[in-house]
């Protein structure tokens, strides 16, 4: 017989393991800011003592991923959304599978991340009648097709389904005010996290960048909303002046069609793209980087890669939007800058790379913001509202 809600969890400043799914609507086996997420906050969670299951699409096994606690549903397919490609499940028959395991591991939260992107989070969010529902917002955007595409794909009912959540975190202030056009309600703003540690030890510095150049730090996915080709052509004029400099991209091994034909035209030397690397071979690359470089357009929530190079010691160098703006604070712990200006941009870049003190300035700077971010920090602020969740929800099922 299954334990009452309001036996299971007296208050909510209880300190008893939990038992927590984490969904997630993203390929699981794919880099990104939400699966990074995710996974930080399980092996956080677990190494409080609490047990998780992991619930996403994946292209790889839970074995291969080495994730034991991984039930991989649906399967991945990339679908345009939010400026770009997310590899989500779109099966509409994954509701007899969701309320088996709801059933079979009486949970005592689900959190969703990503609550209203289709199909498996909303899935979770109408079929969850007994656990405490969470439910985090990552996304930042102009407004695009994910909010209308669950209203069709589920009838108009988004709303009425998000109401069942006993409590919302927002990544960010510019994430919260987004989702909030379209579901008001109160909102817990809690950033993501990142492993300090492991970006601000003893990484190996890699030997083929110690060579006296100055290293220029890109890294992310070919998408236009990252803009690597903003910052190829800002490194087209920067490179007469800083001829002994180097641009280093980190992610695909294959640019894009844009990024090839700048490369072409102004005969751009230098740049070496290193494909995805460990997170240790990141961390080696972030800490022997003179400048790191982000000219992301948009659609930028937070950025996790600004707090891995802060954590790291590099300087950050990022565009003026909104998810940038809520980390960084122009020249006292970052610079901010409108990448779309390629002039301007490359006259910020020289200026940095030539002024040895403002990067060690601002790089103390970054390591000191950086510490708001300590996954120890974020996953306790979490647990505080999972215990509000179980205490909201124990109180309407008492």
């Amino acid at each position: 017989m299954a334990v009452a809600a309001t036996e299971r969890e007296a208050t909510p400043g209880s300190s008893r393991p939990l038992k927590v799914a984490i969904v997630s609507p993203y390929d699981f086996a794919y880099p990104g800011g939400v699966t990074s997420h995710v996974a930080a906050l399980d092996e956080h969670l677990r190494a409080l003592g609490h047990r998780t299951t992991i619930v996403a699409p994946s292209s790889k096994s839970a074995e291969a991923l080495d994730r034991p606690n991984l039930i991989r549903l649906g399967r991945p397919v990339p679908i345009p959304l939010n400026g770009s490609i997310a590899r989500i499940t779109v099966s509409l028959r994954l509701g007899k599978k969701v309320k088996a395991l709801l059933e079979r591991e009486q949970f005592d939260l689900v959190h969703i991340h990503e609550p209203m992107v289709p199909v498996l989070p909303v899935t979770f969010l109408r079929l969850s009648n007994g656990p405490a529902l969470v439910g985090t917002f990552h996304t930042y955007a102009k407004p695009r097709r994910w909010y209308p595409a669950s209203q069709i794909i589920f009838g108009g009912r988004i709303e009425r389904w998000a109401s069942r959540l006993d409590r919302r975190i927002a990544v960010s202030e510019p994430a919260r005010d987004f989702v909030g056009k379209y579901l008001p309600a109160d909102y817990t703003v809690i950033p993501n996290g990142v492993r300090i540690d492991r970006f601000n030890g003893d990484a190996k510095l890699p030997k083929h960048l110690l060579d006296g150049k100055v290293n220029i730090l890109f890294v992310g996915r070919m998408e236009k909303r990252k803009g690597f080709p903003l910052l190829l052509r800002a490194y087209a004029q920067l490179k007469w002046q800083l001829p002994e400099s180097r641009l280093i991209v980190v992610g695909p091994d294959k640019i894009s069609k844009e990024s090839a034909r700048i490369i072409a035209e102004r005969g751009l030397r230098d740049i070496h793209i290193t494909g995805y690397l460990s997170e240790e071979e990141l961390a080696g690359h972030y800490r022997a980087a003179d400048v790191f470089c982000s000219p992301a357009t948009g659609a930028e929530s937070q950025g996790i890669v600004l707090l891995e190079a802060m954590a790291a010691g590099a300087p950050v160098m990022a565009s003026r939007i909104p998810g940038y703006e809520s980390v960084v604070n122009d020249d006292i712990d970052g610079v901010l800058i409108d990448p779309k200006d390629e002039t301007t941009f490359a006259e910020a870049l020289v200026s940095l790379l030539k002024d040895k003190p403002r990067q060690e300035r601002l790089a103390n700077a970054g390591r000191k913001k950086v510490e708001r971010y300590r996954w120890e920090r974020v996953t306790s602020e979490i647990l505080e509202v999972y215990r509000a969740a179980i205490a909201s929800r124990a109180r309407k099922t008492a």
